[in-house]
């Protein structure tokens, strides 16, 4: 039987920078990876289950496609070690969720109204929005990078039309944040977190674009508690590496805007305007390659 430190299934060519950091990482550790791809995963899916292989630890990027859903099940049913397990991933990514539980746990979140999805509640009962401010942001409880998102509601009708795009999910109805300006900077990150380690960013919510907080403007501006609402957050939804979106308000709060990413896009700024630092995203592989399972 050949057995593998690290099983990588991936489908997506903008991952493939990403994966070589994966492979540069396994060589330097001295592990075994195995990648599963479109190319190669029948193959590699009758030798896991005719014994012929094995493998450690489990690095899903490609779960959203069902042709890989043998692998996970696989390692499921096998008790193997999996970085941010499926069914864990499914309950983080949950918005509506992770906000009551961020809430519970002490962290400071948007003013939110929650709402259930139109199939269970077609008709919503007359609200007051009034704490919400007049204008505000509505988002389906799960899915990233902006998709049913709608800025500047400022109606019950509104929110009746835009639940229609996503009938079966929660919505959140947030108050926009307002970030403070530091040295003529918005004060609103994106924090990137893996095995215990955070990478704070400087984020554009309007662009995308990062820029790696630097160790002296994070001292100069206060901003250690970027980290340390991280951590608390990785406490909460117990995932080995994720992101998300802290903004520093004008009355000094560090409020978590968007909770939990788990779907982490991997392009890399040196290939994309709005792809994560390329150094950062380096240290990251090296960081998940140090959870793999060795025994």
């Amino acid at each position: 039987m050949q057995t593998y430190d690290l099983c990588l299934p991936w489908y997506w060519e903008y991952d493939r920078d990403f994966v070589c950091f994966i492979e540069e990482a396994c060589s330097a550790r001295g592990l075994t990876l195995l990648q599963i791809t479109p190319k190669n995963i029948l193959q590699a899916i009758t030798e896991l289950y005719s014994g012929q292989t094995i493998f450690r630890t489990l690095l899903d990027r490609a779960g959203d496609d069902l042709r890989f859903e043998p692998i996970r099940r696989f390692a499921k049913e096998n008790h193997l070690h999996r970085i941010n397990p499926a069914e864990l991933s499914h309950w983080a990514e949950d918005k509506a969720t992770m906000h009551l539980e961020l809430i519970q746990a002490g962290l400071q979140t948007p003013y939110t109204i929650l709402f259930a999805p139109f199939i269970d509640r077609p008709i919503l009962p007359a609200l007051d929005l009034t704490p919400l401010g007049e204008k505000f942001v509505l988002k389906p409880a799960v899915g990233g990078g902006g998709e049913g998102v709608t800025m500047n509601v400022s109606s019950l009708d509104e929110i009746q039309r835009a639940r229609l795009e996503f009938p079966d999910q929660k919505y959140l109805a947030q108050a926009h944040i307002t970030a403070r300006i530091l040295s003529g900077r918005e004060a609103w990150f994106r924090v990137f977190y893996a095995g215990g380690d955070c990478w704070p960013c400087w984020w554009k919510p309007s662009t995308h674009v990062y820029s790696v907080l630097k160790p002296d403007e994070e001292l100069q501006f206060d901003l250690t508690p970027l980290r340390e609402v991280t951590k608390r957050i990785a406490q909460v939804c117990k995932l080995d590496w994720f992101s998300t979106e802290i903004a520093l308000t004008e009355d000094g709060r560090f409020v978590a805007v968007d909770y939990v990413n788990d779907g982490i896009d991997t392009r890399l700024q040196s290939k994309a305007v709005d792809g994560v630092p390329d150094e950062v995203m380096k240290q990251i592989a090296g960081k998940l390659v140090d959870l793999v399972k060795t025994n």
